[in-house]
């Protein structure tokens, strides 16, 4: 094909090109100033997609409005190209500066190259998602974005689909977008993309998943990270035939711009009209600068490699198939390349002045300070040190101030009365105040859609309330609220045709159809994925992982990603995704869930529910449902047969986060716990009446958030003694209860005796009755434990039983 005809049937003309060598030019020259700054102490850190350029701005071209990124730290130039990303932002992560305003991904949170866009307003409502070009933020761990992209493809499928989607909304026009997704060549030796790229071919998912292959992972060649070294021989096998589904796999060079502009040209077209996922495998992509700022490539790559990778460069190829098509002349080449680096210098230098400005203030305001210090303390040369030293800061940061500022306090600590102390001690909370923010604030939501705003309604009894069995109160549930919103839907193993294991969703699918009640794979990891990139995009997706054992195998993505995408977007990002599974009572080593210490820990930024019944799990979903928050919630195993009282307004009650439930008054202990241990406690307490003991047991209902009104400690004033109990293992989720009630709440002011807590072995649970019985605490267990410490006070009235 002519050069002419090439650029008539992609609708390319000169200007495009030239403009498309300024963007890569840019993005190059970023990579290279990045670099010395970190070399000039300026920065800490600088990665870059040296080496990708071409093959980005390409694909950038067929990026439409609605379609949404995945990818991961070296797509600045396909950020570049979508207008989604500036110079100077670019530089304003590279400083980390916590200026939402300049860096507006993250607000300096996370190392540069982390990509995103804005989902929401600054009232955390939606944008119009449809009418932009979106980017969901990057995470660093290898791969960790793949399952969230299945996700953001499969919604596309779901607006397509399902005819109740198909309304006016904000995030598609009917299911029109495709998914980008990018990853490194050694990456896909991940566990987590051969996941993905299974579930995306079972889905048939409009997604696209450019490899850059550069044929190394670090030091790494792909001789050691794949089979063949070829991601795409390797998936040869995953390639659609005229009887088959599956993907398409297309094979194209860095380098070779014409081949490029035809591979993503069919990418885009198989993938937006057919719904068929594609894999684009850019081979002979070069890195001609290394892995990242940390170290050169020079200590192991060869000199023929290093001189391939001059003579490969994908710029250099671009620059010359201009000339030489006689597309541009030279000078023209030339000046196009001259405006992207001077486009990247001044990016790099207003970056620069906009981060030292946003401290200049506070410098000039502590300097004053210390100077008024010094003109009244008798430590002066010590506060003079400490003004000289803040003053000639050559590359002024947050932490110069508040050091000096603490230095300050500690030495005039015996002149606590000074007037100019007693103002810096003001300065500093005031600044430790403002750093908090910008450093530990949004870890959740405080829109107002958060899910402590819901507000708390009663379930409604009356003399026509049925008694059923626990997984009837859930169906129910889900049933009244399918009817109620389209957007709701649910998928996991066994979720569909039998309606769950334990029947929670029995009939559900039949009633409203397989988009809605979808059975999936034995793939916990994209599970959440497909969550994670469907709430990504206004849907209200519930996963199903169909034990609490098996969490673990979505731990990563959970951790990762789910639970950090408030905190690294500066609240610009949701994904209001409920995991919804079941654990604690039952028997054997890998069906008696409770590793809650584990996931309290790994998942900070997700809601922790442990309802003790399915009443109150029913409550808690509408709650999460009502709100823009993501949620784990653990239901209790052995509660599917117990008889219930179902509320008359089911579908309508909630269950608010974060506030206990007494579920009885007593006066001689207080006993904490939560789940299936309700039950346990509850029985052993009607012994221990028997006994004369009475105990106070409540129910905490919510692990994160924990008990927000400290009801615990007004519990503790009142019985001076507590019991923390749960089915963890000891150290684990009893010790972080012990930690909210006698440390945040001080309840060891009021307490007689020492806390205590009752947990399982440190073991898994042992098989049958038995195990069940030795392994967890019981009954027994339980009232051993609080005679004991009543035996502790009054050994007379509470002689020694065994």
């Amino acid at each position: 094909m002519s050069t002419n005809k090439f650029l008539q049937k992609h609708s390319l003309t000169k200007e495009d090109l030239l403009r498309d060598l300024e963007t890569i030019s840019e993005s190059r020259e970023l990579g290279i100033l990045g670099r010395k700054e970190v070399f000039l102490g300026k920065a800490s850190f600088s990665i870059s997609g040296d080496g990708k350029e071409l093959a980005q701005v390409v694909l950038a071209r067929n990026f439409c409005p609605g379609d949404i990124r995945s990818g991961y730290y070296r797509d600045q130039t396909m950020m570049l190209s979508m207008g989604n990303l500036t110079s100077q932002q670019f530089f304003a992560q590279v400083y980390a500066h916590s200026n939402i305003e300049h860096e507006p991904v993250t607000g300096g949170r996370l190392m540069n190259g982390h990509f995103g866009t804005s989902f929401l307003d600054e009232n955390g409502d939606w944008l119009s998602i449809k009418d932009l070009k979106n980017s969901t933020v990057d995470i660093s761990p290898t791969a960790a974005q793949m399952p969230r992209l299945l996700g953001l493809a499969y919604a596309s499928k779901l607006y397509r689909n399902n005819p109740e989607l198909q309304g006016e909304n904000l995030f598609s026009r009917q299911g029109n977008e495709v998914a980008w997704g990018t990853i490194g060549n050694a990456s896909t030796a991940e566990g987590v993309f051969f996941e993905t790229i299974n579930a995306a071919g079972v889905l048939q998912v409009p997604m696209v998943i450019s490899v850059w292959d550069d044929g190394y992972g670090i030091s790494v060649p792909n001789k050691y990270q794949m089979v063949k070294g070829n991601i795409s021989e390797i998936l040869s096998g995953f390639q659609r035939t005229n009887d088959q589904p599956g993907f398409e796999i297309i094979t194209v060079k860095g380098w070779d711009y014409p081949g490029l502009v035809e591979a993503y040209a069919k990418a885009n077209d198989i993938a937006r009209k057919e719904h068929v996922p594609v894999l684009v495998h850019v081979t002979d992509m070069t890195q001609p600068f290394g892995h990242s700022s940390s170290g050169s490539h020079e200590r192991y790559k060869s000199k023929e490699r290093l001189q391939w990778e001059k003579d490969f460069d994908c710029i250099l190829h671009y620059q010359n198939w201009l000339i030489d098509n006689q597309i541009a002349t030279q000078e023209e080449v030339n000046l196009a390349t001259e405006t992207g680096h001077k486009n990247a210098l001044r990016g790099k230098q207003e970056a620069w002045k906009a981060y030292q400005n946003d401290l200049k203030d506070d410098k000039i305001k502590t300097i004053a300070l210390l100077d008024q210090l010094m003109s009244e303390s008798k430590h002066k040369s010590k506060i003079q040190a400490l003004r000289d030293k803040l003053g000639n800061e050559l590359y002024l940061i947050k932490k110069h101030i508040a050091k000096t500022l603490k230095l300050a306090l500690r030495y005039t600590v015996d002149e606590a009365e000074l007037k100019s102390r007693l103002e810096i001690l003001a300065w500093n909370a005031t600044y430790r105040n403002e750093t908090h923010e910008h450093f530990s604030g949004s870890l959740y939501n405080t829109k107002k859609d958060s899910a402590l705003n819901v507000p708390e309604v009663l379930p409604q009894y009356s003399d026509n309330s049925k008694s059923v069995d626990g997984y009837l109160v859930i169906n129910k549930f889900f049933d009244t609220k399918f009817k109620q919103d389209p957007r709701i839907f649910t998928f996991g193993e066994d979720v569909g045709l039998i309606g769950d294991v334990n029947q929670g969703l029995v009939g559900l699918q039949e009633k409203y159809g397989e988009l809605r009640v979808t059975d999936t794979g034995i793939r916990e990891t994209t599970i959440i994925g497909q969550g994670i990139g469907c709430a990504q995009r206004g849907l209200k997706p519930v996963a199903e992982i169909q034990y609490l054992d098996y969490v673990l195998y979505a731990l990563q993505t959970m951790s990762d990603d789910l639970a950090t995408i408030q905190y690294r977007t500066f609240s610009q990002q949701k994904a209001p995704l409920i995991i919804r599974t079941r654990g604690h009572r039952l028997q054997g080593v890998w069906h008696s869930g409770s590793p809650i210490g584990l996931l309290i820990n790994g998942l900070r930024g997700i809601h922790i529910c442990t309802p003790r019944n399915m009443v109150q799990a029913a409550g808690i979903y509408n709650t999460l449902l009502n709100s823009g928050d993501p949620g784990l919630v653990i239901e209790c195993l052995n509660g599917y047969r117990l008889k219930e009282r179902l509320p008359d307004n089911i579908g309508d009650y909630t269950v608010p986060l974060g506030k206990v439930d007494f579920l009885k008054e007593g006066t001689d202990i207080t006993i904490i716990t939560y789940g299936s241990m309700c039950k346990i406690v509850m029985k052993a307490t009607e012994e221990l009446e028997q006994y004369g003991i009475k105990c106070e047991v409540i129910d905490v209902q919510t692990l994160l958030p924990f008990d927000l009104a400290n009801d615990c400690l007004k519990s503790i004033k009142k019985t001076n003694r507590v019991l923390f109990a749960d089915e963890d293992v000891p150290g684990g989720a009893t010790a972080y209860m012990m930690q909210q009630v006698i440390e945040n709440q001080k309840a060891y002011y009021h307490l007689d005796s020492k806390p205590k807590s009752i947990t399982s072995w440190a073991h898994r649970p042992a098989y049958a009755v038995d195990g069940d019985y030795f392994s967890k605490p019981n009954e027994d267990d339980v009232f051993d434990y609080v005679y004991g410490m009543m035996r502790e006070s009054d050994p007379d009235k509470y002689p020694e039983l065994y």
